[in-house]
């Protein structure tokens, strides 16, 4: 997650090429609801789902996670699958350069969007959920509610 800049207007969405009713996975602090609502100002609906072939990877420095591949493990989370458009590209510009948005297929058979890590700084264990929560979660939510009117400014209604 980056703060807000004059850079994210200017940087082309990855959600360009998405349409009305595509899922996002969420294994990470998208999962939070708080986090949802400071971005998006609502909730969307979610339901259960996981990937296999992925895990979510802690990273080194980092409080949030990345999917990375790795054939013998599976990364739970959540399917939102109501988005609209304007808030695939409120999430697109929230999430960093350093994610690719790939399609991925879920243990359910549905196939779904994900933000994939694409850089260095993987470390072995898993990203731990209830560790951010107890640790992280409020300034985090906090930091998503003073992004979120630059993010939705920089993203073109359509």
């Amino acid at each position: 997650m980056q703060e807000p800049t004059a850079q994210i207007a200017r940087r082309p969405t990855r959600s360009a090429r998405l349409a009305a009713g595509d899922a996002l996975f969420c294994y990470g602090t998208l999962q939070f609801d708080a986090v949802l609502n400071a971005l998006l100002s609502r909730i969307p609906e979610r339901q259960p789902d996981s990937a296999p072939g992925w895990r979510t990877a802690a990273l080194e420095g980092r409080q949030y996670p990345g999917l990375v591949s790795s054939p013998d493990t599976t990364a739970r989370g959540l399917l939102l699958t109501d988005l609209t458009l304007t808030e695939w590209d409120i999430l697109d510009a929230f999430e960093d350069t350093l994610y690719d948005l790939r399609e991925v297929t879920m243990a359910s058979g549905r196939r779904a969007w994900a933000y994939v890590w694409t850089k260095d700084e993987v470390l072995t264990q898993n990203w731990d959920q209830a560790s951010f929560e107890r640790k992280h979660l409020p300034e985090y939510v906090a930091r998503c509610a003073r992004m979120a009117p630059t993010l939705a400014a920089s993203v073109m209604t359509r």
